[in-house]
C-alpha cells in the first residue's frame, strides 16, 4: 500500500464506516493522516486482475515503549462488493507473515460484537477473544449509543 492506493483505500474505509459496525469513526481521514498512523512495512492492499483495490490491511503501534515493540493493532477492510470471497483472509495471512518476519509477537484488534463476519474471519486466522470491553465508547454517528468491543489478539507461535 502506498499513496497511489489512497483513493480506493480511503473509499473502502469509508464504506466500512458507513455500514455502522466497523469503527467508532464517522469519516475516513485524508491520506496524510492515514499514512502517518500506519507502519509502512506492514500494510497491504489486495487487488484484482485489473489492479483495482479490493481491500486493505494495516497496523499501528500500540505504544512507543520498548516492551511493546512486538505488539501492533491492526485494521482490515474489504470492499463490500467482494466480501466473503477470501480477500480478508488473504490480507490477514500477508499481515501475519510480515509481522512474524519482523519479530512482532502479538497482533490485536477490537471488533464490534455485531460484526459477525469479522469475528469469524479473525478466529479462522488464529485470533482469540481476550475479552469484551463493555460500553467502552459512544458511537457519535449513531446518536451517542454505547458500544461494546470484542478485544482480539493473535500471538505468534513462531516468536518465543
Amino acid at each position: 500500500m502506498d499513496a497511489g492506493d489512497a483513493g480506493p483505500v480511503l473509499a473502502i474505509y469509508q464504506a466500512g464506516m458507513d455500514g455502522g459496525n466497523a469503527s467508532f469513526e464517522d469519516a475516513a481521514p485524508d491520506w496524510a493522516g492515514f499514512d502517518a498512523g500506519k507502519l509502512p512495512q506492514h500494510r497491504y492492499v489486495a487487488v484484482d486482475e485489473a489492479g483495482g483495490v479490493l481491500g486493505w490491511v494495516a497496523v499501528s503501534r500500540v505504544s512507543g515503549r520498548a516492551v511493546y515493540a512486538g505488539v501492533v493493532e491492526h485494521s482490515v477492510y474489504v470492499d463490500p462488493g467482494v466480501q466473503g470471497r477470501g480477500v480478508g483472509r488473504a490480507l490477514l495471512d500477508a499481515l501475519i507473515a510480515s509481522t512474524e518476519a519482523a519479530g512482532i509477537w502479538t497482533i490485536q484488534s477490537g471488533v464490534f460484537p455485531e460484526n459477525a463476519a469479522s469475528l469469524t474471519l479473525h478466529r479462522a486466522a488464529g485470533f482469540r477473544t481476550v475479552g469484551v470491553r463493555e460500553r467502552v465508547g459512544r458511537h457519535v454517528s449513531q446518536g451517542g449509543r454505547w458500544r461494546d468491543v470484542v478485544f482480539l489478539e493473535r500471538r505468534s507461535p513462531k516468536i518465543a
